[in-house]
């Protein structure tokens, strides 16, 4: 009984065996005849490289939410983010084809805007285009757009508000004002006839200040340091 038991016992265990190579060999000959795609001949980017472009336009849609940007604006803050110049090129070249990107647009708005609300004159605003990357032909394009009459217009409402609430001497407050508009980039000539015509419609004692000024001579004394003051932003 006993060998008939392990008879029994061993055609059991040489069965299980044999089913379970059976299954085994099988799920293997399934498994190599199942075969990978073939993703040579695919065109898809690796996935790193998806990562990154996905990356770049994020930065550029968070940096465009706060206020419109040049395209040179945008490579800096990609760059300072660690993107590759490649990607960063793709990506902004389609923001260019598309219409997000438009540095002439930008200058002509940026002009505008910053005369308007704080004053500037072309020379500040020339210096501000240059920071921020626009090419020299687009922003002169843009400049053009403000022409010497509406400047005039600005520095003469400019003196008048500041002049409100100015103390002190003439001599003293027709320094402060025309210092004030060099800092906005106002050439002297312009600066200094504003000056002059506000002070003397203010009172007498300005009046007649006012009408010892020479402001040809004055400007162009003015004009051998101007270049060096610092304008407003």
């Amino acid at each position: 009984m006993v060998g008939r038991r392990g008879a029994r016992t061993g055609r059991g265990w040489d069965a299980a065996p044999s089913r379970t190579g059976n299954f085994g060999t099988g799920n293997a000959r399934r498994r190599v005849g199942r075969t990978a795609p073939d993703t040579d001949d695919q065109e898809t980017p690796p996935e790193s490289a998806r990562d990154e472009g996905e990356q770049a336009r994020e930065i550029c849609l968070r940096q465009l939410a706060v206020r419109p940007r040049t395209r040179a604006e945008l490579a800096a803050a990609l760059a300072r983010k660690g993107i590759s110049e490649e990607v960063a090129a793709a990506v902004l070249d389609r923001y260019d084809e598309v219409g997000i990107i438009d540095d002439a647009a930008f200058a002509r708005a940026w002009v505008s805007s910053r005369h308007t609300g704080r004053g500037l004159a072309r020379r500040a605003l020339a210096n501000e285009l240059r920071q921020r990357g626009v090419d020299g032909e687009i922003a002169t394009e843009a400049l053009g757009e403000l022409d010497p009459e509406t400047e005039a217009q600005t520095a003469r409402a400019l003196v008048d508000r500041k002049l409100r609430t100015a103390r002190g001497e003439p001599e003293a407050v027709f320094r402060r004002l025309v210092a004030m508009l060099a800092r906005k980039g106002y050439p002297p000539g312009v600066a200094i006839t504003a000056v002059k015509e506000a002070l003397a419609a203010r009172d007498a004692e300005a009046a007649e200040f006012a009408e010892q000024i020479d402001a040809d001579a004055l400007a162009a004394v003015e004009s051998e340091t101007d270049l060096d003051r610092p304008t407003a932003h």
